[in-house]
C-alpha cells in the first residue's frame, strides 16, 4: 500500500511540474519552415491552392471540403478532418495568386488552440521556394508543454512540406527559419 501512495504521489507531482511548465511557456509561437522544389511556381501554387485535393497526399488529412461560411460573409471556408479525429474549419483569409495564401483557424479565442498559416511561393533559380509559417496560440497548458517539448511547433509543417515534395516528385527536407 505504501509503494502505490508513492507511486501515485510521483505521478500527481510529474503532472503538476508538467502544468508549471506549461503555465510558463508563452502563449504564442511563430515556426516557419521551406523547401526548394524544381518545378515551376504556378505548378507548386496549384498543389498548395488545391485545399480540396490535399488529402490526397498528405495522409495527416483525412477529408477537405467546402463549408459554408455561417458569418454568412461569403468567405472561403474549409472543414478538415485529421488522421487524429480533430475536425476544424479554416478561412482563407488572403489569397494572392500565385504567390501567397493565408489560411486562420476558426475557432474562438478561448479555443485549445488556433492560429494561422501563411503560405508564400516563391521563384528561385530553376525552381520554387515554398515557406510555410504558422502564427499560433495554445490556451492549455499542458499541450502547451506537449506542443513544445514532445511534438514540436515545426512538425505538422515539415511533414506538410515532405508530404507535398513527395507529390511533386521530390524528396525534400524542410528548413527552418
Amino acid at each position: 500500500m505504501k509503494w502505490a501512495l508513492i507511486i501515485v504521489g510521483a505521478l500527481i507531482g510529474v503532472i503538476v511540474i508538467v502544468l508549471v511548465i506549461g503555465a510558463l511557456l508563452p502563449r504564442d509561437h511563430v515556426a516557419g519552415s521551406s523547401i526548394v522544389l524544381s518545378q515551376p511556381r504556378d505548378t507548386v501554387w496549384r498543389a498548395v491552392r488545391d485545399l480540396a485535393g490535399t488529402p490526397g497526399w498528405w495522409m495527416e488529412l483525412v477529408t477537405s471540403q467546402r463549408a459554408t461560411d455561417a458569418s454568412g460573409r461569403g468567405r472561403e471556408v474549409w472543414e478538415q478532418k485529421l488522421k487524429n479525429g480533430f475536425t476544424m474549419r479554416l478561412i482563407v483569409t488572403e489569397d494572392a495568386p500565385p504567390s501567397r495564401l493565408v489560411t486562420t483557424i476558426d475557432a474562438p479565442p478561448d479555443a485549445p488552440f488556433g492560429g494561422t498559416w501563411t503560405y508564400e511561393v516563391a521563384p528561385t533559380d530553376g525552381g520554387t521556394r515554398l515557406t510555410v509559417t504558422e502564427r499560433g496560440y495554445i490556451n492549455n497548458p499542458l499541450f502547451r508543454f506537449m506542443s513544445r517539448f514532445i511534438f514540436g511547433y515545426y512538425a505538422t509543417q515539415e511533414g506538410y512540406l515532405k508530404a507535398l515534395g513527395r507529390k511533386l516528385g521530390q524528396d525534400v527536407q524542410p528548413s527552418r527559419i
